[in-house]
């Protein structure tokens, strides 16, 4: 994944911004793993496992304070 995807963290509103947030997980997952195949052989191990869920919230909110951080949280 050289080419640019992310021009800038300003979003309009925080809905956009926590759009962004799960979006940036999503490409952190992809960096972590570049295998389509293999993301989707594992999606079975996490789909039921809470632990797992509740960790992938974490990383989405961390994301989403950085994005509202950058948009001086929409005020």
């Amino acid at each position: 994944m050289s080419d640019t995807w992310l021009p800038s963290l300003k979003t309009d509103t925080p809905q956009a911004g926590f759009e962004l947030a799960v979006k940036l997980s999503r490409v952190g997952v992809k960096y972590t793993q570049p295998s389509d195949e293999v993301r989707s052989s594992l999606r079975s191990d996490y789909d039921h496992d809470t632990t797992q869920l509740i960790a992938s919230s974490h990383v989405i909110a961390v994301h989403f304070q950085t994005v509202a951080a950058a948009n001086n949280w929409w005020r």
